[in-house]
């Protein structure tokens, strides 16, 4: 195969990296606004960031999935066991539904709860769900949970990459990092 058909397109590359430090940094965000004792002021700085950022990530992962939709990832390297093609593939579409499934639970817990969501305030964007208690809390509910298996996923994610990048050296984790471009000599 040659290289273009093995690693993934500048866009992707972006996307993924992009969106990986967006969803990094949400999760011990969302972690820390939650903690008793920060001021105020530090809590709704975390709250807005995390629920803008939120909706950021949303709106890249529809774009990504289009494009995923349009442009499908290349297939793993012949010498990647099935099972581990399997996982991957597995994983990945896990971290995919959590990552659009997320930001809309993030969503309706914050407009069924009555609170802004800054961002789409300003663009004058439709609040598509009602005011409601119990809908907030069955959301809250959604998203706290799913934090910890979107960070499970990531980290798995992580470790695996990390495998492939550090250990094997199998070409694997080189497929979504930059490229690197060596000058003449």
């Amino acid at each position: 195969m040659a290289m273009s058909d093995t690693s993934y397109s500048t866009f992707a590359r972006i996307m993924h990296w992009s969106m990986a430090l967006f969803i990094l940094s949400t999760i011990p965000v969302g972690f820390l606004m939650i903690q008793e004792g920060l001021s105020r002021s530090l809590q709704n700085s975390l709250f807005i960031y995390h629920k803008n950022v939120g909706v950021l990530i949303l709106v890249l992962a529809v774009i990504r999935l289009a494009y995923r939709g349009f442009r499908p990832p290349p297939p793993l390297p012949d010498h990647v066991p099935v099972w581990q093609q399997r996982a991957a593939g597995a994983s990945h579409t896990a971290l995919y539904v959590l990552i659009i499934a997320m930001p809309v639970a993030g969503y309706v817990r914050v407009v069924a709860g009555g609170f802004p969501i800054e961002t789409l305030d300003a663009m004058g964007f439709p609040r598509l769900v009602p005011e409601s208690k119990p809908l907030a809390e069955t959301a809250k509910t959604l998203h706290f949970y799913g934090s910890y298996v979107i960070a499970g996923l990531a980290g798995v994610h992580i470790m695996a990459a990390l495998q492939h990048g550090l250990l094997k050296k199998d070409g694997v984790f080189s497929r979504m990092w930059p490229p690197v471009r060596r000058g003449a000599d």
